[in-house]
């Protein structure tokens, strides 16, 4: 469960790190340029501790699509973006595809990974 939890600070710092790289190219500032490089860095180490147990790909599925969505709720919020029906269809073919993702994960396939992971080398 500790690994879930990783994977989800992964997504927050990504998803802030990204926010503020578009906070910078609007503001000018470079505070927002160092904030970015720490959080983007911070978000591939907790990643990096997720995928200790969580399969690799649905990890990473998960940090891009479920960051996908919250950094376009940040730029619909915070930016003023828009977002269109072929937007909305594109969010929801990613999250779909994340399900897919899951569904297709083999409880045994998964076991067998994080018994290797596991393994002393």
């Amino acid at each position: 469960m500790r690994h879930w939890f990783f994977l989800a600070i992964a997504i927050v710092a990504e998803v802030a790190g990204t926010s503020f790289m578009k906070w910078s190219s609007i503001h000018g500032h470079l505070g927002g340029l160092a904030a970015m490089f720490v959080l983007l860095g911070a978000s591939y180490y907790a990643l990096s501790l997720a995928v200790t147990r969580v399969p690799v790909g649905l990890a990473y599925a998960v940090w891009e699509g479920v960051g996908l969505v919250a950094i376009t709720l940040v730029s619909l919020a915070w930016f003023g973006e828009s977002i269109g029906p072929a937007k909305a269809a594109g969010i929801a073919a990613v999250l779909g595809g994340i399900l897919l993702i899951k569904r297709g994960m083999t409880p045994a396939a998964d076991e067998d990974t994080v018994a290797a992971l596991a393994a002393p080398r």
